[in-house]
Formats: C-alpha cells, structure tokens, sequence
C-alpha cells in the first residue's frame, strides 16, 4: 500500500492499496478452520462491521492531527497512533455486539454484512467529498518498515483462524481485518513522507476499504460451493470489479 500512495498518489494509489489482500488467506484459513457454511457467513458478515471500524481508525489520521500543538514528529505520531488504536478497540466492540445481538434475533448474515457494507460506502464517499491534497511520496519507505507491516498483517490473519477454531466466528470476523496494513502505512508514510501525504490519502482508503466487505460478501457463498482456491479468486475479481474499479474511476473523474 505504501508503493502505491507513493507512487500514484493518495487518491489512486489509496483505493487501489485497498484491494482484498489480508481477508484472502483470513477467510480461507476461517473455512479451513471449520468448514460450516454458517459459521462462515457469521464471520464474513462481520467483516464489513470491521472495516467500517477501520474507516473511523483511518479517519483519526486526518482529523487529529490539525487540533495537536506543535510538538515534535515523534510525539505527535505516537500521540495519533495510540488515538487511532483506541478508537478503534472501543469501535470494535461496538461493531461485535451490534453483530452477534442482530444475528441473535435470526436475521440474514448476508443482509447484515450488505447493510455495513452500504454504510462503509456512503461514509467513504462523504470522506471524499471535500477536496483535498493527495501528494505523491518523495521518499521511500525503508525495507525494513514494509517487512514490520507484513508481519503484523501475519500475525492478524493467524488470530482470526484461531479464534474461528474455538467456535467464535463473529470475533474471528472482525479481528480478521484488524488495521495492522492500515497502521503500518499510515506511519512509515508520516515518518518518511510527512503529514500531508498520509492524510491525502484517508478518504480514498476509507472508500477503497469497502471491497474488502465485498470481498467477504462474495466469499460466503463461494468458498463452500467453489472450494478455497477457486472461490477466493472469484470473490477477489467480484471486489475489485463491483468496488475497487468504480471507486477509482469516481475519485479520478472527480480529480479532473
């Protein structure tokens, strides 16, 4: 993600750095752990409940950082980081109550996942209304900074299979797609780039996020019926297709 934000921007490059990686092996791995159609879509169906929690992460980094005193970067990275993080515990287990109380009464999985994932759209486009500067990097993040970001994003994806193991699919969800990349990028991009490239880049992460509710849309219906292999590729091209290329094509257009 941090290649791409650099490279073309916070707009193109933030919606595209929001394809369905993580979710791919997180969901596979939530299936493989135990193969019950409706565990399945108990887990995907909270998945766009944490990315919606996501978008509230990623909306930290632009709005706090203009009301924090002068402080050094250090300070004020670590300042906005721990914010970030806690906003996002406290949201998350908003999000994980709202999900097993409405799936307690017997509603649909699907039609809950579709309703957060309605919402994470509509507060992605609202993010990007207003015009903002979305530079491109100047620098490059370090080696080291990208190989932190993909151990962390590891580590998350093997949490979520274990808890899908112990028989907690809404949890298993929601902790599938914890900020680990969000949080990885959002700081070597301040620490490297400065403020203005990250915070260019939140409104078409934020919308860029929803393909991955799409993605767990897609993929409870299609790694019961297609297998791991084929259903994972389906749902990915599905997500890309139905969010990712609309949501590029709107903020390039909207550029112009």
């Amino acid at each position: 993600m941090t290649r791409l934000v650099e490279t073309f921007g916070g707009r193109l490059g933030g919606v595209l750095g929001t394809l369905p990686t993580t979710i791919v092996p997180a969901a596979g791995g939530i299936w493989l752990a135990n193969p019950d159609p409706s565990a399945l879509a108990t887990a995907m169906a909270a998945v766009p409940a944490g990315m919606l929690v996501d978008a509230g992460f990623l909306y930290v980094w632009r709005a706090l950082p203009p009301r924090l005193p002068g402080w050094s970067l250090a300070l004020r990275l670590a300042v906005v980081s721990a914010a970030s993080l806690t906003v996002w515990a406290v949201l998350a287990l908003g999000a994980l109550a709202v999900v097993e109380a409405v799936l307690g009464t017997g509603a649909s999985p699907a039609l809950l996942g579709a309703a957060f994932t309605a919402t994470h759209v509509l507060v992605g486009v609202l993010a990007c209304l207003a015009p903002r500067e979305a530079p491109k990097g100047k620098k490059p993040v370090r080696f080291g900074t990208l190989v932190l970001r993909g151990g962390l994003a590891a580590v998350a994806i093997g949490v979520s299979v274990l808890i899908a193991s112990l028989g907690n699919p809404a949890l298993a969800g929601v902790a599938s797609v914890f900020p680990a990349i969000f949080l990885t990028t959002m700081v070597s991009l301040w620490w490297s780039q400065g403020e203005a490239v990250p915070a260019g880049a939140v409104g078409p992460m934020m919308l860029g996020g929803a393909a991955v509710s799409g993605y767990a849309l897609v993929a409870t219906f299609t790694l019961p019926s297609l297998g791991v292999a084929a259903g994972s590729v389906v749902a990915w091209v599905a997500a890309a297709t139905l969010f990712t290329a609309p949501s590029a094509w709107w903020l390039s257009r909207r550029q112009r």
